[in-house]
């Protein structure tokens, strides 16, 4: 049986459309999509379950603030990817990247909570921070970004593809 592909949020109409004034400076988080880095096999997916720290890498595990108490900690991005719509389409309009780590032996893992809020705010304000990434990550990234969407690629910001281009 095929796994079914998951594809990013699709742009919804504006949720306060017809409201005088209530929810009107609310975030809508239906345009941002987490994407799991798995950093040492080099493969991207999508994890819908990120949004609420519930992805198949994060089940089961108790994160811990600090790094050093996790030791052998497998290393992973939670990148958060947030599609607009422009004149010429939509494009990957924001693009933030979390570190963590997971080990599964101990059902530890470790991660900066505060850092992966702040993040996923920036991506849905538009800012792209993936300088803290690895080269193979930003090319694994990169990759998966276009071959999900071309047309997304294609009418993103040169900030972006300049940010995940290869050094």
């Amino acid at each position: 049986m095929e796994k079914k592909k998951i594809g990013f949020n699709i742009i919804k109409s504006d949720p306060t459309d017809g409201h005088k004034g209530f929810g009107k400076s609310v975030l809508s988080l239906d345009n941002v999509t987490p994407v799991i880095i798995d950093i040492e096999a080099g493969e991207a997916e999508i994890d819908i379950g990120a949004m609420h720290a519930r992805s198949a890498v994060e089940k089961g595990i108790k994160f811990l603030p600090n790094q050093a108490e996790v030791p052998n900690g497998k290393p992973y991005w939670l990148v958060w990817v947030t599609i607009d719509r422009k004149e010429e389409g939509p494009y990957y309009a924001g693009v933030t990247a979390c570190y963590m780590t997971v080990n599964r032996e101990i059902r530890r893992g470790y991660k900066s909570l505060p850092e992966h809020v702040n993040r996923m705010d920036k991506s849905l304000k538009r800012q792209i921070i993936v300088d803290e990434m690895d080269a193979k990550s930003k090319r694994v990234l990169a990759d998966f970004l276009r071959a999900h969407n071309e047309v997304f690629w294609d009418h993103s910001s040169e900030e972006l593809k300049t940010a995940l281009a290869p050094n």
